[in-house]
């Protein structure tokens, strides 16, 4: 078992800040859209007595675990295992029309990283899988032994944002020609083979490749592009959103939604603004904020993280 006291938040502290206002009168629902391992979810409703928590996530492994953490608050905690692009449709079956909080912590989970059978790292040898749900089809190794050049050198560069990523998928092809790739340590031994020294010294040359990879097994950004704007329409008047991202992809996504929920639609030259026009969602924070010296110190995972946050002023037009 995960000994779940283990795992620090990141961002605890800011996010309870950003979302206290939407959370502090009765009848709070806030939806944890990323469950994980719940260390989000229990300081919520351990400083929030009458919140009511909706926590989803894909990974069952993690529900089964969250849910023995968060077992103390009883009925306030619903559990759904779906993909975060559902918001509505979780707060919709728990009862629900709108939620006043909603989080999202993107990217892979403590859980994930550190179960060295799931093949996320890079650093431990596992095998080819990388799937965030086990009932998933695609797998790391399927997509290895399919896709062709073409396609690996495209998921590499644009998700992975690899340089090298043509030759890291030639070489790909010509090694499962002879013997398929199904172990993580034997792709980073490719890709270190096919590495110039020079550019291994600037980092591991693995780490681009296996973020790409993981994020083309679990249609990370395919989901997030849905998922901001489906988690605005669930947000209630007056209602916060606070979104944790890991790398520049993810944290682009959001911020443009953020842009357009946050700027008038009036048209050019109008001379009054109409009510139908105005900003929909009012910034928290300017620009994504990043963790502080302190706190990258004392948990490392929070070192690449951008925060936004928005509040929700009007429904739509």
């Amino acid at each position: 078992m995960v000994d779940t006291s283990l795992h620090t938040p990141v961002l605890l502290e800011r996010t309870v800040e950003l979302l206290a206002p939407a959370l502090a009168a009765p009848g709070a629902v806030l939806v944890d859209a990323t469950l994980g391992l719940g260390g989000h979810a229990e300081a919520f409703l351990t400083r929030f007595p009458e919140l009511v928590l909706v926590g989803i996530d894909r990974d069952d492994e993690a529900l089964a675990l969250a849910s023995e953490r968060l077992a103390p608050f009883g009925a306030r905690v619903r559990l759904v295992h779906s993909v975060y692009d559902a918001v509505p449709d979780a707060l919709e079956a728990q009862g629900f029309a709108r939620a006043t909080g909603i989080l999202f912590d993107l990217g892979v989970s403590s859980l994930q990283l550190d179960r060295v059978d799931r093949g996320f790292s890079y650093s431990q040898d596992a095998p080819l899988d990388m799937r965030m749900d086990a009932a998933s089809k695609l797998t790391a190794e399927r997509i290895l032994a399919e896709y062709s050049e073409y396609d690996l050198r495209r998921i590499f560069f644009e998700y992975g944002e690899e340089k090298l990523a043509p030759r890291y998928a030639r070489k790909i092809v010509q090694a499962r020609e002879i013997s398929p790739l199904s172990r993580s340590g034997q792709l980073v031994e490719l890709l270190i083979a096919a590495t110039p020294a020079a550019v291994r010294r600037a980092g591991h040359p693995a780490k681009r490749v296996f973020q790409a990879l993981r994020i083309e097994v679990n249609d990370e950004l395919g989901v997030l592009a849905r998922a901001i704007p489906a988690g605005i329409d669930a947000l209630a008047v007056g209602g916060r959103m606070v979104v944790l991202a890991y790398q520049s992809l993810e944290d682009r996504i959001v911020k443009r939604a953020f842009a357009a929920g946050s700027t008038s639609t009036a048209p050019s030259g109008l001379p009054v603004e109409l009510p139908e026009h105005r900003p929909e969602l009012r910034l928290l924070v300017r620009g994504a904020e990043l963790a502080s010296e302190q706190e990258r110190h004392d948990n490392p995972r929070a070192t690449p993280v951008r925060l936004r946050a928005v509040e929700r002023v009007r429904d739509a037009a």
